[in-house]
């Protein structure tokens, strides 16, 4: 495979260390200054470490709380499984040589990518439906799964059509010689997405807003289921979209930079794309340890008791079938009964 330009191409993969501390072989960015590509390669795993710890954060208290049998806590435990599984492509080892490993961590980094963009695009479904039409959404939870899981490893499998993968800056991805696929396979994609989402994120807040004006000060017992709904399946989801759309900013200015000058690396747009981009996880855990239905349950009494509850056996009452009765217990067991009052009938008519 071709190697983007300014890269030192190994065909030693086998030295390379999933989680290495020592760089696996010379800086391709910066013009080869060591001391730059540490600085990235640092930031990115640590940024990377915090994320992941926010993401088992969020599926933790999701599990111990018991909270994914709401659909709307599933959602955000579907975003935390992809973000999680994000951020582990983020953390696997230095800047690799072009080769086996480079090649898988690129297509993790764009199945999950992707995986992540599509889960966010889903909760913003789910929230025009919750909020324009008023309605719920738990019958398309398996078409969410179909489109957020198997629509991103159809993609992710594509570049290894004429083995598009290789070095691609402070990570492996897509060379920067082939910025075609770099905007077919994910930014061409995203701009519209993102786009969409600006458009869709603005006409529901527009929507809500007017909606809680025209509530206040009535009663009015479809207002207050409305009021329900905003409350259960809105409210937990509103942030997310917006998180994404953040973050996204530094990555797709410092592509567009790349594409623009594939030789010329800006250490600061390098620096802050690897500062934003696996830091989905952590600003995520950050907005869901902060609703307040979750900081109520954060209590050493309320953990306690879950775990109990989670990791002890429940009591359970049975019910045990009395042992049978034999013919020969049953008979000796009989005793004539006598009734008083027949028997004094019986002697009045004789």
């Amino acid at each position: 495979m071709a190697t983007s330009p300014g890269t030192v191409a190994s065909s030693s993969v086998s030295s390379s260390v999933v989680f290495s501390t020592k760089p696996a072989g010379p800086c391709p960015m910066f013009d080869g200054d060591q001391y730059k590509c540490d600085v990235v390669v640092g930031i990115r795993k640590t940024v990377a470490s915090l994320s992941l710890i926010g993401c088992l954060f969020m599926i933790g208290v999701i599990w111990l709380f018991r909270k994914y049998r709401s659909f709307v806590q599933r959602l955000i435990l579907y975003l935390s499984i992809a973000a999680l599984l994000d951020t582990i492509s983020y953390l696997m080892g230095d800047l690799h040589p072009d080769g086996t490993l480079c090649n898988f961590q690129a297509f993790l980094l764009t199945l999950f990518e992707w995986s992540v963009l599509l889960w966010v695009c889903c909760i913003t479904f789910n929230l025009t439906l919750n909020i324009i039409w008023m309605t719920r959404t738990d019958k398309y939870e398996i078409m969410y799964h179909v489109v957020s899981w198997g629509v991103p490893l159809v993609l992710a499998c594509l570049p290894f059509i004429g083995d598009h993968y290789g070095p691609a800056g402070a990570w492996c991805w897509i060379p920067n010689q082939y910025t075609h696929w770099r905007f077919g396979i994910w930014y061409g994609p995203l701009f519209c997405l993102l786009g969409l989402m600006v458009v869709v994120y603005t006409c529901i807040s527009v929507t809500l807003s007017r909606k809680v004006k025209r509530w206040e000060g009535t009663y009015d017992p479809d207002v207050e289921r409305n009021k329900d709904l905003l409350k259960e399946d809105i409210k937990p989801l509103r942030a997310y979209p917006f998180i994404y759309l953040a973050l996204s900013i530094f990555p797709l200015v410092h592509r567009i930079q790349n594409a623009v000058s594939p030789n010329d690396h800006v250490f600061a747009l390098v620096v802050l794309q690897c500062l934003t981009s696996p830091l989905q996880g952590m600003v995520n855990a950050i907005v869901y340890g902060l609703d307040r239905e979750t900081v109520v349950r954060l209590t050493p009494t309320s953990i306690k008791l879950a775990i109990q509850s989670r990791f002890n056996q429940p009591t359970l009452i049975s019910e045990y079938p009395s042992a049978p009765v034999t013919s020969q217990d049953a008979s000796g067991d009989l005793q004539p009964v006598v009734d008083p009052e027949g028997d004094l009938q019986d002697q009045e008519e004789s």
